[in-house]
C-alpha cells in the first residue's frame, strides 16, 4: 500500500470509519478466498439492553476514494478558499469490525487496512478534555451516546497531518465530526457524517453512507511498508514524520 493511500485511510476510517478510518459507498466484490456473503434482509438484531446490535464486520459505510461520493444530489463541499487551495495542491475497500467491552464502557472499531489500526470511542457520559489536555491525534477524541436506534459519535482533537480521501479534500485541526450510525435492518448501516471545520470550508456540511454486513467475514493480517515507494511524493503536513531514506546507488 502507498504512503498517501496510508495517510488517507487514517482520517477516512477516523472520521469516517476506518476512524477512520480507510471504503466508498458501493459495493467492492470480496477478494478471492474470503466470505464473499452479505447478511440476509431482516429486522436489525438487538442487544440485551435493546440498542440494535452493531457488532460483528461490515464493508464500506465512509469513503476513501472522495468523500463527495456521499453528498446528496445538488450539493457541493463548500470549500473556504484555503480549503480549495489545499485540495487543489494534492495529487479498495477495506472491512472493519465493531466491538464494545463487557461494561459498555468502551466501543472499539477496528480496521483491517490502515496497519491494523482501531478508534476508541468513551461511551460512559464523559466530556472531551478541555484547552491544553485535547491532544491532537489522528483519528481524535470520540465520545459516543444512544439517541434512540442511533449511535453517535462525537470527535475533536484531531490534528492536520492527513486527508480526508485520495483526492486530497484537507481537515485542519479545528475539525469537528459527528457520525450518526443506524442499522436499518439486519444487513445495512447507515453512517450520516456532519463535517464542521471553519477553517478548510465555509460552512458545515453532510455526506451519508451505506455498510453492508458481513457474517462469513474475518478481518486479515494487512502490511503495506514492503516496497513502499511514495514517500518521496507527499507534500503538505504529512511529509513532517516521513523520515528521510537514502537514494539507491545508481538513481
Amino acid at each position: 500500500m502507498s504512503i498517501t493511500r496510508l495517510f488517507a485511510a487514517a482520517v477516512a476510517a477516523a472520521v469516517l470509519a476506518a476512524v477512520s478510518l480507510p471504503l466508498s459507498g458501493s459495493q467492492a466484490p470480496a477478494p478471492a478466498g474470503r466470505g464473499a456473503r452479505n447478511a440476509p434482509a431482516g429486522p436489525a438484531p438487538r442487544t440485551a439492553d435493546g440498542h440494535p446490535d452493531l457488532h460483528g464486520v461490515w464493508l464500506g459505510g465512509g469513503p476513501t476514494s472522495d468523500i463527495e461520493d456521499g453528498l446528496a444530489a445538488g450539493e457541493a463541499i463548500p470549500y473556504s478558499p484555503l480549503g480549495k487551495k489545499t485540495r487543489d495542491s494534492r495529487i479498495a475497500p477495506y472491512p472493519w469490525r465493531v466491538l464494545t467491552t463487557p461494561n459498555g464502557s468502551h466501543m472499539y472499531f477496528l480496521f483491517e487496512g490502515n496497519i491494523h489500526s482501531y478508534r476508541q470511542i468513551f461511551m460512559d457520559g464523559r466530556r472531551h478534555p478541555d484547552g491544553d489536555a485535547l491532544n491532537p491525534t489522528w483519528y481524535g477524541h470520540s465520545v459516543g451516546r444512544w439517541e434512540g436506534d442511533t449511535l453517535v459519535i462525537d470527535t475533536v482533537g484531531f490534528n492536520d497531518r492527513s486527508w480526508f480521501d485520495f483526492v486530497g479534500n484537507p481537515h485542519s485541526d479545528r475539525l469537528h465530526v459527528v457520525e450518526r450510525y443506524t442499522r436499518k435492518d439486519a444487513a445495512t448501516m447507515v453512517n450520516e457524517i456532519t463535517i464542521d471545520d471553519p477553517v478548510m470550508y465555509a460552512r458545515p456540511w453532510k455526506v451519508s453512507f451505506t455498510a453492508r454486513a458481513r457474517p462469513d467475514e474475518e478481518l486479515m493480517e494487512y502490511i503495506c511498508q514492503e516496497n513502499e515507494k511514495d514517500s518521496s511524493r507527499l507534500q503538505g503536513p504529512a511529509i513532517r514524520d516521513i523520515p528521510k531514506r537514502p537514494v539507491p546507488r545508481g538513481q
